[in-house]
Formats: C-alpha cells, structure tokens, sequence
C-alpha cells in the first residue's frame, strides 16, 4: 500500500465518500497526503511558476494573475503518497471504474491581482441536448501546496449543480436557491469532486501564491486531446503497477527531455 492511512481499507467509508461526491459533487478528506511532501512539491513548483509568469509577461493564463502550469511527470510529482495513494484510488475507481485513466496533472494559481472567474464547469456535458445528467465519467482531485484559507483565493462550488443542466444551475445560484460555499483546506487534504459542479476561483489577496494541484481521472472511453500526460519511458518503468494502468491511454516518449518538450495546449476550460 501507498499510504498506511486506516482509511483506505474501509469499503464502508470509501462508498459514503464516492456517494457524497455522487450527491453533492465533492467530498473534502482531511490529513491524506504528508505534509512534508507537500512542501518538497511547493519547493520545487515555485521556479516553474515563475517560468510561466515570465512566458505569459505576467497576464496570466487563466484570466488575470491567475496561472495555469502542468509540471513534468517525474519526481517528486510522481511518488506515490500522490499518484498511487490507496484513499484517491479507492474511491475515484468506485466513481469512474477500476479501468479509468489517470489524464492530467497540473495547477492552478492565483497571486495576488487575480480576480473572481465567471462561474462555469470543467467539462462539457455529454449529452447537453437530453437536458439530464448522467453518473460521474471525469474527476478532479485538487490538494493545496499551502493552506488555502478565505484570503488567499479559495475555490467557491455550489453543491449538487453537476446534477442540473447548466442554465438551471445558474438560475438557482443567482436566485439565492443554491449558495456558493468555499473550499478552505489544509496543506494535506484532498477534494475529490465532480467536474461538473459550478464554481469558480476567488481572488488572492495576499502577496503569496497559492497553488492547487489537481489529478484528472476519467471513464476509460473518454478522451479529451488537451488533456494529457506526457510520460517518458523511464519513468513509466518506475511507477507502481496500478499507476502504470492508469496511465495506459497517455502518450509515451524515449526521454524525459522529449516528453518535457509542450507547449500549454489547455487554454479552453470554462464550460
């Protein structure tokens, strides 16, 4: 096992967890991945964070002062308290399936200057012409690199909207049916959560950037082009077996130099 957490070994706990996310669009777990290694992942994100900023001239790519940046899929991104933890598969298998794939790993930050988002979704419906929703086929598991409190840009979701058609959702969040709530964690937590689920990225307003990574899974048929991990060979000979599996639909290069090789194709991700 990757972790020794108690948890991972509850079928009890792990389905009240997938059936919150089911019901509500996320569920928030304390205390799952070790601080320490969040902080080797805040050490070493840093320069690329700055890298960006100097790409994008300090405008930002996911609106103002707020940054978009996918991290190369080596150490210390790929140990496996992260991408092979027992809590995060357990449960994102019981939403997507154990065939799922493991589609994206990447952040977000917004610094200081960012601004509100316009609500929207992370994915498109499937089907948006049948007016209904279907069972959970993409996640997002989101962990802050620092604390996330109500100053430095929490994510704010309104609960249980992945259910609705977008514009009823947004009807019954402007009408004050469906209030937004905001996500504050401490370095170690996980957010699990439906893509689907209306919400939005606040401003920081402190001098300190505040990152949040999220790992992307996915039903097995489904295949977004942008959405991707670059892996080199190598390190797919190293990663667990059950990483490896998850990882199969990626595309693979003899070099951790060739995969590292991308421009940031992820530009449309509002929904």
């Amino acid at each position: 096992m990757a972790t020794e957490d108690k948890r991972a070994l509850d079928r009890a706990w792990i389905i009240e967890r997938a059936d919150e996310v089911r019901r509500t669009g996320a569920t928030l777990i304390k205390s799952v991945i070790p601080v320490e290694k969040i902080d080797e992942l805040n050490r070493v994100f840093q320069p690329l964070l700055k890298e960006t900023e100097r790409a994008e001239n300090g405008a930002g790519n996911r609106g103002p002062s707020r940054y978009y940046v996918t991290p190369p899929f080596r150490a210390p991104w790929t140990d496996i308290s992260i991408i092979d933890n027992d809590i995060i598969m357990a449960i994102v298998s019981e939403l997507v399936g154990a065939d799922g794939v493991f589609c994206q790993l990447a952040t977000d930050t917004p610094c200081l200057g960012s601004e509100y988002q316009d609500l929207h979704r992370d994915t498109q419906s499937l089907f948006p012409e049948w007016e209904q929703e279907t069972p959970p086929y993409q996640l997002a598991v989101n962990f802050p690199l620092v604390d996330c409190h109500s100053e430095n840009g929490p994510l704010e979701m309104a609960p249980s909207t992945h259910l609705l058609a977008k514009d009823e959702a947004l009807r019954r969040i402007q009408s004050g049916e469906i209030c937004l709530e905001q996500v504050l964690m401490k370095r170690g937590d996980i957010l699990i959560r439906d893509v689907r689920h209306i919400h939005r990225g606040t401003p920081n307003k402190t001098d300190e950037p505040r990152p949040m990574v999220v790992l992307g899974y996915s039903r097995r048929w489904l295949f977004r082009p942008e959405v991707q991990i670059r892996v080199a060979q190598e390190i797919l000979e190293q990663v667990p077996l059950r990483t490896r599996k998850w990882l199969r639909f990626n595309p693979v290069f003899n070099t951790i130099e060739e995969a590292e090789k991308k421009e940031e194709l992820y530009r449309s991700f509002a929904y």
